[in-house]
């Protein structure tokens, strides 16, 4: 069994966006494919997004699952035990979040988890003055429990946490990880989108500055230097430093994950390294 899925709750109304949130574009993606990508950079179990009866969903980074939610109009918890019933027979825990959490960071999904002891079924963030139940490590193991409180007519998150063991994280528990003070020092990792407002201020915001290499025949020129440019994605740092994704080239991300997708999203403290895929740099 690995040690951690990734779930992605695609559903609800966004009665206050206007439209459904999952498919807003992203940098040219959606953020929905932004959020799916990031937690597949983030765990090393599956990566799942439930949808709710009858959505249809944007295109999705490969591999990532779909799971239906068999019913309509339960909210969140629907949805968080759906997902986590999806994923329990392969994970010991998940990481659980909505679809609208546009600069949530690798290093805040993985200190969270971290703190899913063997004594604990929630890791929960009280972060930014706000509990973040869908920013939050959950045990796949309770998913029943969830499904239970559902059939109760018990439908808010906040009844999972007085029937199971929950620790809170603070933001001083939180950034007493050095990464995560480091690149996410504003726990921007929790800001979500609920306007059209909020969805327009995100988007405007600076891209993550990154550092972007070159090798081989595409250092040709002086390029071999390291750049640190903005970049919210491996194709926007390919087009920062006049590189063209195409089947002869390939993109090594933080030295180890190997890829030739141009919508992959970058978070601050990345590294991307650009090589020729016919010569091996």
């Amino acid at each position: 069994m690995v040690s951690a899925a990734g779930v992605v709750l695609a559903g609800g109304r966004s009665s206050r966006m206007g439209t459904a949130k999952a498919g807003l574009e992203w940098h040219g993606s959606t953020l929905l494919y932004r959020a799916a990508a990031v937690l597949a950079r983030s765990v090393d179990g599956p990566v799942v997004v439930v949808a709710a009866p009858g959505q249809e969903l944007p295109e999705l980074p490969a591999g990532v699952e779909v799971v239906a939610d068999p019913v309509e109009g339960l909210g969140p918890m629907q949805g968080l035990a759906a997902g986590l019933a999806a994923v329990q027979d392969r994970a010991g825990a998940a990481f659980v979040c909505s679809t609208d959490l546009p600069f949530l960071h690798p290093a805040y999904v993985r200190r969270v988890l971290r703190a899913l002891t063997d004594d604990v079924d929630v890791a929960l963030p009280v972060a930014r003055g706000f509990r973040q139940p869908l920013a939050a490590a959950y045990r796949t193991g309770i998913a029943g429990l969830v499904s239970d409180l559902l059939a109760r007519g018990l439908r808010k998150p906040g009844m999972i946490f007085k029937h199971c063991a929950v620790t809170q994280l603070d933001d001083d528990a939180l950034l007493a990880d050095v990464t995560l003070a480091k690149y996410d020092p504003e726990l921007d990792s929790v800001v979500n989108v609920n306007t059209a407002q909020d969805y327009r201020a995100a988007r405007d915001r600076e891209p993550p500055e990154v550092v972007v290499e070159r090798f081989g025949v595409l250092a040709k020129g002086g390029g071999q230097r390291p750049r640190t440019v903005p970049a919210a994605t491996i194709g926007a740092a390919a087009d920062a430093v006049g590189v063209t994704l195409d089947r002869h080239v390939i993109a090594a991300l933080n030295g180890d994950q190997v890829t030739k997708d141009g919508r992959l999203p970058l978070v601050t403290g990345d590294t991307v390294a650009f090589l020729s895929a016919d010569a091996g740099g």
